[in-house]
């Protein structure tokens, strides 16, 4: 089952882990000085060297270039590749599972990023699988790696563990108090990033954030999750406790109320008021305010994203179009329960 359409620990106010390895092939140059046949050659390798595995046996292996951009766009709404990746198909291809918890870009920045990500807090879970798809690249080939560096990317930034570990977090009370930036700066201190998900940190639709780890040499892999996962769990607390707060002023639960009126009754939404409607039913549901499950929830955040409606539908639409399509089916999804 897909990540958004299931539940893990903490989802009211987890979404999602995700766990990403960068690696490359000592014998290559980097994807950034391979000409477009060359990185082929480089996928190609790849290719066999996971799908002749036993992990690999549910995975699908797509070149970029035979998708549309709105099928590429839409794998980048559901986390599953990168916008970049999306971007320019030239020289790349995908591998992914087919519950989706295991995407594998090859020839983006390196020439593979292991990718897993799974529904609420699941960083150790995340990370093992993800580790078990590295010692299938290990054991089969040579991978580029220097004893005082650890593992060797094409961004300096990544070189060490080449790990980039991340859990979406829904934080509606903390940016109702206007918190996050403060917040931010603190995790910042600690070796970690906290963004938004969708626009930027003091205007976040949706009030999705993004916590991820930003230091990758002179740590572990399993330090770097440890460390993740305590600072998203005492932060998971102070949502938990702001909410409760907030829940005490008749208001703040109209707004709740509010929000599910027009998701149940508009004729045409945007994406952006979407999200931001959707992110206080989010909130009143995972306090018992509002009888919808989360799962559903999360299901309609990426089902009604721009590019995702596009695939769905089989044509090119207009934003309007998309608006009119968005608003009936949250509508009617939401009427099923």
């Amino acid at each position: 089952m897909k990540w958004y359409e299931n539940k893990g620990e903490h989802s009211d106010v987890v979404l999602s882990t995700r766990v990403r390895l960068a690696r490359n092939l000592k014998d290559y140059p980097f994807p950034a000085r391979l000409s477009t046949a060359e990185k082929e050659k480089v996928n190609e390798a790849m290719r066999d060297i996971f799908l002749s595995a036993e992990c690999g046996k549910n995975l699908s292996y797509t070149e970029m270039k035979t998708l549309s951009t709105f099928e590429a766009v839409s794998l980048a709404e559901k986390h599953l590749i990168s916008p970049e990746f999306a971007s320019d198909p030239r020289g790349r291809a995908l591998l992914l599972s087919e519950d989706e918890d295991v995407s594998i870009m090859l020839c983006e920045e390196d020439h593979a990023r292991i990718q897993v990500i799974l529904p609420g807090l699941a960083l150790k879970e995340g990370y093992e699988k993800a580790s078990e798809y590295d010692r299938v690249l290990e054991e089969k080939a040579a991978v580029a790696f220097d004893k005082n560096l650890g593992y060797l990317t094409q961004c300096p930034t990544n070189l060490g563990t080449g790990m980039r570990a991340s859990v979406m977090l829904h934080l509606p009370a903390l940016a109702e108090n206007r918190v996050i930036s403060r917040l931010a700066a603190t995790v910042a201190k600690l070796g970690l990033t906290l963004r938004s998900v969708y626009g930027n940190t003091s205007r976040s639709v949706g009030a999705l954030f993004q916590l991820s780890n930003q230091v990758t040499l002179g740590i572990s892999e399993e330090a770097a999750v440890q460390n993740l996962n305590a600072i998203a769990l005492q932060i998971a607390e102070q949502e938990t406790q702001a909410r409760q707060a907030l829940l005490k002023d008749d208001a703040f639960i109209d707004r709740i109320w509010r929000a599910y009126g027009i998701l149940t009754s508009a004729h045409m939404i945007s994406c952006d008021e979407f999200c931001d409607l959707l992110s206080l039913v989010r909130l009143g549901a995972a306090q018992g305010i509002v009888d919808l499950p989360l799962e559903t929830l999360s299901r309609l955040l990426i089902e009604m994203q721009p590019a995702t409606i596009n695939v769905t539908q089989g044509e090119s639409l207009s934003q309007r179009e998309r608006d009119v399509i968005r608003a009936k089916s949250v509508k009617e999804t939401l009427s099923r329960k």
